[in-house]
């Protein structure tokens, strides 16, 4: 064996480390830094619970508990205040829970890893509706009064029939609908059913005539089974011209029109030429021309004006037929603008021979009895502007043949003699009424008399 140089030195081997004495100081440093964090957590504790008693006990001025926190212990690490912020963190937390954040905000911050929300579910889609595809077989067709009740709002309920309607068609909730015009001008809306059911929605808002079953299962609308459709499209509405304020032309009135001017409540507003007929009489000075219903409150009368009405004194009492410019302000009468008139031979009159007549003079309540079918008079005096008038009901009742006006006198002034045929046995109250010429509603007084009828 070789024996080393001389002078050179022999190599000597690293010492070994100690572990052991290693771990003993890591363990005697964590119990260091365990004591120290406890001491800090009571710290903070004690300075939280006197800050809140002194807040109490003094005046509501806020303290500010972050100063005193601020302050660690000397000596401490980094390590503990942390931990010790947690704490007064949760201490906070569980004395005001509304501050505290909620559960899950902090999961969703904590979790920012974790899978995305889950998407909003669909929606649920729509079954499609029924339609009725196959058309019933025929039934009986609808009646005149059944089609009356069926365009009638309100009325109908389960009339069914073979027929026809016509009116505007419109989609809702995807099926086509008919919108018709009722009598009475308010909508009715029916349901179209058959094959045609997928076709008929081309057509909106188009005029359409339908013909098949129909049903009226409401009040206000039903089903329709069409066999049958025709579409016309709506024209569109041509602007209306204000047409230019022109003096009405004067016509001659039309024998329905004419009629119409004679009959009580009917025809007012009417306006034009025509020849009117009827008995003359006055009223004060003017001259009035009754058509019908003389002697009751349904009396027609007319007033007669202008320049050609002045000559007609001596032909009070009698019949004339007077031409010009009728206007009927009312049911019960208006004024003639006379063009001209012609007197007519007086109507024959009921004759009183062979009758026992009981006669009345003047306003006298009283009663009377008059035998079957002999005859009854009552006079009285009339007043300008006024006429003497009994209820029509009671005119047939009682029998009145005639309501004659006889002109007075200049020391006696104009009567009125009502002259009665009874043709019925029994007693019956005669109610007078004088009401305001060409007013018959307008009532000044009234009396009564009671007539019995003997056989």
């Amino acid at each position: 064996m070789a024996k080393p140089k001389s002078g050179a030195k022999k190599a000597t081997p690293a010492p070994k480390k100690d572990n052991a004495a290693r771990l003993e100081l890591l363990k005697s440093a964590s119990k260091r830094v365990a004591k120290v964090a406890t001491k800090v957590a009571k710290a903070v504790k004690d300075v939280k619970d006197k800050v809140t008693k002194s807040a109490k006990a003094k005046t509501p001025a806020k303290a500010s508990p972050e100063k005193s926190v601020d302050k660690p212990a000397k000596g401490a690490s980094e390590k503990p205040p942390a931990k010790a912020k947690t704490a007064s963190a949760k201490t906070a937390a569980a004395k005001n829970p509304a501050e505290a954040p909620p559960k899950d905000k902090v999961k969703a911050s904590s979790s920012k890893g974790g899978k995305a929300a889950a998407a909003p579910p669909p929606p649920a889609q729509e079954r499609p509706r029924p339609r009725a595809t196959k058309l019933p077989p025929v039934g009986e067709p609808l009646t005149k009064r059944e089609t009356e009740q069926l365009l009638t709002a309100g009325e109908g309920r389960g009339v069914m029939g073979e027929g026809s309607l016509k009116g505007r068609l419109v989609v809702s909730d995807g099926m086509p609908h008919l919108v018709v015009v009722g009598r009475d001008k308010r909508e009715l809306t029916f349901l179209l059913q058959g094959p045609d059911q997928e076709v008929l929605p081309a057509y909106v808002e188009h005029k359409v005539s339908v013909s098949g079953l129909i049903r009226k299962l409401t009040n206000y609308g039903g089903t329709v089974d069409v066999r049958k459709y025709s579409a016309k499209k709506l024209e569109a509405e041509i602007p209306v011209v204000a047409p230019v304020e022109t003096e009405a032309k004067l016509r001659y009135l039309s024998p329905g029109e004419v009629s119409m001017v004679t009959s009580a409540g009917m025809g007012s507003g009417i306006k034009g030429f025509a020849s009117l007929r009827g008995n003359l009489e006055m009223t004060g000075e003017d001259f009035v021309l009754v058509l019908s219903n003389g002697g009751t409150r349904q009396q027609v009368s007319f007033l007669l004006e202008g320049k050609n009405a002045k000559g007609m004194r001596r032909h009070v009492g009698q019949l004339l037929v007077v031409t010009g410019v009728v206007e009927k302000a009312s049911g019960w009468g208006g004024k003639v603008i006379v063009e001209n008139f012609e007197p007519r031979p007086a109507e024959a009159r009921v004759s009183r021979e062979d009758m026992e007549i009981v006669h009345v003079e003047g306003e006298v309540p009283t009663s009377v009895d008059v035998k079957l079918n002999h005859g009854l008079t009552v006079r009285l005096q009339e007043q300008p502007g006024y006429t003497w008038a009994i209820e029509p009901t009671l005119a047939k009742r009682v029998g009145l043949r005639e309501a004659r006006y006889e002109p007075g006198s200049d020391e006696t002034g104009a009567t009125r003699e009502f002259f009665f045929t009874p043709r019925n046995p029994g007693v019956s109250e005669v109610e007078f009424f004088l009401a305001k010429a060409l007013t018959p509603g307008v009532v000044e007084r009234s009396f009564k008399i009671n007539v019995t009828v003997k056989p």
